[in-house]
């Protein structure tokens, strides 16, 4: 089967949102942002659901939305920790290309801002430079591309995405 989708991965705040906003419609994609799904389909924010499930307990939640979006010529922005479930980023990969948006540890941390009030998953124990030591691995896992987006502009992230796409 034809990979139809595009699936963006990175650390949180890397753009992923922004990114594929403007990519789906310079492509003529749709879009979808699983974060908003999740949050449709909870009824809750996404800090309010980390609290109330713990960090496992919304990982799994994820992981089931993730693999339960069925879409075709969308770009799919995920959420940080996507990559953290096998069977939700496996499924996304069934019919999608998976491109990871890498940034430096200090880009994530001059965008970042108040790591609570965004609903990111950081283990108990965790430094924001673990979970970020952490993730690396991960995307670079489930990447069929990968964009390096420290210092430029929304427009030439796009522009870099689209190019190692081919579109």
């Amino acid at each position: 089967m034809e990979k139809k989708n595009i699936i963006l991965i990175g650390m949180p705040t890397s753009g992923k949102t922004t990114i594929g906003t403007e990519l789906s419609a310079i492509i003529g994609y749709g879009y979808i942002d699983s974060d908003s799904v999740i949050v449709a389909r909870a009824g809750k924010n996404l800090r309010e659901l980390i609290a109330e499930l713990g960090n496992e307990g919304y990982l799994d939640f994820e992981s089931k939305v993730n693999a339960e979006i069925s879409a075709a010529r969308c770009v799919i922005s995920t959420g940080g920790s996507a990559v953290y479930r096998e069977d939700g980023m496996n499924k996304l990969k069934e019919n999608g290309v998976v491109v990871y948006l890498r940034m430096s540890y200090e880009e994530m941390c001059r965008r970042l801002g108040d790591i609570a009030a965004r609903g990111v998953v950081l283990k108990e124990g965790f430094t924001l430079l673990d979970m970020y030591n952490e993730r690396l691995s991960l995307y670079e896992k489930y990447a069929d591309y990968t964009v390096d987006i420290d210092g430029k502009t929304l427009s030439e992230c796009v522009k870099a995405v689209a190019e190692a796409l081919g579109k």
